[in-house]
């Protein structure tokens, strides 16, 4: 029976952990027994390294019931994951990331979605978990910046155009077949670039454009906020950062499938925070930071689309 078309019973599951530097040991370690203790087990766990050696010696060292890889593409999180997809067996692949802990129910949830054989994808709630408490400034509209998800996403189980990368599983061959994630996307180390999940989803679903992505959101993870995300400049620069990326998307797929959720977002959501904020016994404070949020983003596409330009007449990619 060809693996799409299986019972989500019957299908077998991958989680891959993409991790980068010793210094999230701790965060690593509670990632990797979230998965190990899943009421439904993982057919398999692979922890793909990125370019660290010292992390892969450690982690083949002292983590057990864990297959630990080397990334064998180009740096940053969009080769390590591509490096996971190509050396795993699951039907589904998982992806968590190596600071967030899944609930134990995770995989259950998450392969429950796939008992409908259109569906794709299956992605998941992605809490945070401020190390320092969340700032009174910080809208929830905007806990995509610190990689979660935010006050605008449905509730109950719903299609989407993407998931958040923390949080969000494929069915193996349809990634495999749609070539991977783009590695001039997403993060490189502490860069706060991203967008190679959304750019993803775009391909898959133009290939197959009856298909579905889900969101679940009681497939839930928790994921570790540090302090330094939880700042003023942070918030700014990881908000350029997505304009950025958010034009290389829009440069790949073209603007109005790259910018749909968004035009939403920004009719929608981004309002009623406001509204919210601005009430009585609201904190106005928020109202700031979603309009600051809402400008740095703006900023960071614009500069993205005018660089396509000026490479465009350097005889590089176009639009």
């Amino acid at each position: 029976m060809n693996p799409a078309m299986n019972p989500a019973t019957e299908l077998t599951l991958t989680v891959v952990v993409c991790a980068y530097t010793l210094d999230r040991w701790e965060d690593l370690r509670a990632a990797i027994g979230s998965v190990l203790a899943q009421r439904r087990p993982a057919d398999e766990v692979v922890l793909v390294v990125d370019h660290c050696p010292a992390l892969a010696a450690r982690a083949a060292a002292e983590l057990t019931g864990v297959r630990v890889v080397e990334n064998r593409e180009r740096r940053g999180l969009s080769g390590a994951r591509n490096t996971g997809a190509d050396t795993s067996h699951g039907d589904v692949i998982a992806f968590l990331d190596d600071d967030a802990a899944a609930d134990p129910d995770w995989t259950e949830r998450l392969l429950a979605g796939y008992r409908d054989p259109r569906v794709l994808g299956v992605g998941g709630l992605v809490r945070p978990d401020w190390e320092t408490g969340r700032p009174r400034w910080f809208p929830p509209e905007f806990d995509w910046v610190v990689g979660c998800s935010y006050r605008g996403l449905p509730e109950h189980p719903a299609p989407v155009r993407n998931f958040i990368g923390a949080n969000m599983s494929f069915r193996r061959a349809e990634i495999l077949a749609a070539g991977g994630f783009r590695t001039d996307l997403g993060r490189v180390g502490t860069r706060p670039l991203g967008c190679e999940e959304t750019e993803l989803c775009l391909r898959l679903t133009d290939r197959r454009p009856r298909a579905l992505l889900s969101y679940e959101p009681a497939a839930a993870v928790s994921h570790h906020v540090p302090a330094r995300r939880a700042s003023w400049s942070y918030f700014r620069a990881r908000c350029y950062a997505e304009g950025l990326s958010k034009a290389t998307v829009a440069r790949h797929a073209g603007q109005r499938r790259a910018l749909a959720s968004e035009r939403g977002y920004l009719r929608t959501t981004v309002p009623r925070g406001l509204a919210r904020a601005l009430r009585p016994g609201g904190a106005p404070i928020e109202a700031v930071a979603l309009l600051a949020g809402v400008g740095s983003t703006v900023l960071g596409y614009g500069v993205g689309r005018v660089q396509a330009v000026l490479r465009r007449g350097r005889g590089g990619d176009a639009p």
